[in-house]
Parts: structure tokens; sequence; C-alpha cells
């Protein structure tokens, strides 16, 4: 079998003709790839082009990544696989909207970025400078992309050298671990290039505060903590948590956010639907494992995000109750179609540090985080069970759970992580076949396929 070349498809999202990053193109279907010296107002619109493939998997991958960790359920009667393939499989290769999904979307954004790379040496009309922010900040959204892919393809090879030539042979796969690395060495590169006063574009509202190269890079430095904590880096995590944004005084959702609107040539956010009438649910656990506020109240976080609706059942049509599940809790997440989706927050960085200090032994460091989330965010009492590493993970867990809920697969990969996807208490139909919480997506059809 040899894999097929998603690398040699030339992305249909990139813009050229428009200098700032605002979202409103007039055509972003038909672009043209960027070419050699570019003007600054093209390079604007490559920059342009990176954000838009970027946000085109963003809601789906934060639905999906919930599904698969019982954070949320789609009840959609027009479409049974969300509740039969993505609950209980097999999950479909040749599906590019399930089992083969977050894939073709990321990898789009990654040959956007490539082809902005490959020219933005020659740009004259830049300064030094600006060619070299502008890299940076391309293999920073690179690495983004490429933390969704391996993500939600935890066990798979993948290709990394996705820059070539139409004509050019497949790239090949690599495993995972060569894949992470690679992720390592574009943020670190990106890093290193995000120098200067200012990029030669705008970059939109979601980026406020984070718009020139040195703000940037901490956002940079933010994903690169995100990346240590995953493959268990601990030490290096705190370097790199120190100079990202992080800052307990700051509100828990600073951060880096992909924006929505109604504006011609915008998107609006796809999650933002009826929390009433909608097919999108939450799971029942959320409530029935939420802690309570000292008044008695549910964890603040779960009642900020989701609220009573009416039930729906769903399933098979069987009446068996060991077949049927349901849910009476609408998202309230994302509240109107401007509602922006977090890249990474201030929020995360805290509790990345927390588990950084757990592993490491600092249980008291990892405690006092611990505390501000859950006294902050949730409403909570200190901590008070025990102070030893198992306990303050499930703590941890539990925390990542209700604070970054609907927001990027965070349950699915978290408890995964820690082989503890039992703990979600989420396997709603003992079948056959039963509802299983998968592991990993399976490489697209696509890629695996003979070519011709």
């Amino acid at each position: 079998m040899t894999p097929t070349t998603f690398t040699r498809l030339l992305l249909a999202l990139t813009v050229s003709g428009a200098g700032a990053c605002d979202y409103d193109i007039a055509n972003p279907n038909s672009p043209a790839v960027i070419g050699e010296n570019p003007s600054a107002p093209q390079v604007g619109a490559a920059a342009n082009g990176i954000l838009i493939a970027t946000r085109q998997d963003l809601a789906d991958w934060a639905l999906d990544g919930a599904i698969w960790g019982r954070e949320a359920f789609r009840i959609d009667p027009a479409d049974p696989r969300y509740v039969q393939e993505m609950m209980q499989g097999p999950l479909d290769p040749g599906s590019r909207a399930f089992g083969g999904d977050h894939w073709l979307e990321p990898y789009s954004a990654i040959r956007s970025a490539n082809d902005l790379l490959a020219v933005i040496g020659t740009a004259s009309s830049l300064t030094p400078e600006q060619q070299s922010s502008t890299s940076g900040f391309a293999r920073t959204l690179q690495g983004f992309n490429f933390i969704i892919i391996l993500s939600s393809h935890t066990q798979d090879q993948i290709p990394i050298d996705v820059g070539r030539d139409a004509s050019a042979p497949p790239a090949p796969f690599v495993s995972n671990a060569e894949a992470w690395n690679h992720v390592i060495a574009l943020l670190d590169q990106g890093a290193a290039e995000l120098v200067g006063d200012a990029f030669p574009f705008t970059l939109p509202p979601g980026f406020t505060g984070f718009n020139t190269p040195a703000t940037f890079l901490r956002f940079n430095r933010a994903l690169r903590a995100r990346v240590a904590v995953y493959r268990g880096d601990h030490a290096g995590a705190l370097t790199f948590l120190s100079q990202s944004f992080i800052d307990p005084a700051a509100p828990m959702d600073l951060g880096v956010n992909m924006d929505f609107g109604t504006g011609a040539g915008d998107i609006t956010n796809p999650l933002a639907v009826s929390s009433q009438t909608s097919e999108n649910f939450g799971h029942p656990t959320l409530e029935t494992q939420a802690q309570l506020q000292p008044g008695g109240a549910l964890d603040q976080r779960f009642l900020n995000k989701l609220v009573k609706r009416p039930p729906r059942s769903g399933g098979t049509t069987n009446t068996t109750p060991n077949q049927q599940f349901s849910s009476d809790l609408g998202w309230i997440r994302y509240p109107n179609p401007n509602s922006p989706i977090p890249l990474i927050r201030n929020e995360e960085l805290i509790l990345l540090r927390a588990e950084a200090n757990i592993s490491l032994g600092n249980l008291v460091d990892a405690v006092t985080d611990l505390n501000l989330v859950r006294q902050t965010s949730g409403g909570l009492a200190p901590y008070s069970g025990l102070v030893d590493q198992p306990s303050l993970i499930n703590e941890l867990l539990y925390n990542k759970r209700y604070s970054l809920m609907y927001e990027g697969g965070h349950s699915w990969i978290d408890y995964r992580r820690y082989g503890l996807t039992a703990n979600l208490q989420a396997i709603d139909r003992v079948g056959p076949p039963p509802d299983v919480i998968f592991t990993t997506l399976p490489i697209p059809a696509s890629e695996t396929q003979p070519r011709s």
C-alpha cells in the first residue's frame, strides 16, 4: 500500500490581494498561491489565509472532541452517525466528516503556511525583521495545526514533509514521536524568528494583546508548554510557561481566540446554536459529577456553560433501556454567532503548571494553582483531599474537564493520556454493540489507498 499525497493538494483557502487579517475577503474558495517577491498586501493576505484555514476545523474539533471525551452528545435524527459511528464504531476512515476527520483542514492550514514560508525571504518590500516575524507567525500556526492532527491520531504515523511540489512523490509517514519532535522544532524555530516591533499585517481581534512579534511569542511559548506537558517534559513545561502569558492575577479568559462573525466574507460560530432546540447536548455526567459550591450550587463552570432544556433520547430506535441515552442539558458556552473559540488561554496555562508540578512532586505549588482555578472559576472551596500524586491527578483532570469543556477535546486528550478514560463513567449503552471511548482516529482512506 502506498499512501496517496494529501500534500499535493493546493490549498483552496489562501487569498491574494487583501492586506489585513480581518476575514473579510471576496473569494476565499478560488485563491492564487502566493508567488515570488510578494508585496506587503499579498503577505498580509497569505497570513489571513493561514488563519482562515486554521479556523475551518476549530468548531468541528471542539464538538467531536467533546463527543469522544463524553462532554457532549449530538442527537441528530438526520445523521445517526453521531451516536453510532462516533460512539460505537467502527470509525470509517473513508468519511471526512467522521472517522476520517481532523486531517484535511489542519493540513490545508499547514500547506498554506508552507506556501508563504517558501517565498517570504524574497519579499523585497519587507524588512529582514518583517520577513522573520512573518516566518515565526507561520510556523507557530503550523505547530498549532499539527497539535490537532496528533491529538486526534495518537497511535498512527502521519506525514510531516508537506511542503513538497505537486509533482514530487508522496511525503513519507513518520512515527508519532518523530512528528511531535517536528512540532517542537516548528515552535522553537518560530519563537526564534519572532523579532522586530510589528508584523507587516494586522491580526484580528481574537489576537488582541498578542498582535506584535514580542507578544505573539508568548502565545508560541504557551503552545510549547502544552506540547511539553503532553510529551512528559514537565521541567521544560515550567520553563516555557514562565515565557508565556500565564498570569494568576489576570482574567482566566486572557488568551488567544479565533474570531467568528456575521460580516461579508465571514462565517458564524457553528457551535452558537439554540440551547433549547439544537441537536447539541451536554453529557449528563457533567451535571452528576460536578462538585458543589459552599452554598450548594453546582460548580460555576457548569452553570456558566450548560442549562436545562427539553430532554431528547438518542441511539437505536430499540426501546431497550441499555440501547438508549438521553440528555436534558443544552450548551450556552458560545452564546452568539460572534462568540470566539479559544486557541489557548490563561486558565489552561495555570492548570498545565499544576500538572507539571504534580508530576515533579511539587505538590504544594500544584495545590495553589488548583485552588486558584477552583475558587476563581468554579466558586468552589479550596481543595481538601489527599495531597499525593494520584489524588491530585484526579483533581487536576476534574478541573481541566470543567474549565476547558467544549473548547477542543481536552477531556478526551487528558483522560486518555493518563489511561483513565474509564473515570469518565460514560459508557452509555452496553450494547450490542457497546459504546466505546476511542483512543485514536484512523488515517483517512484517501491517504492509505494505492495511487492510480
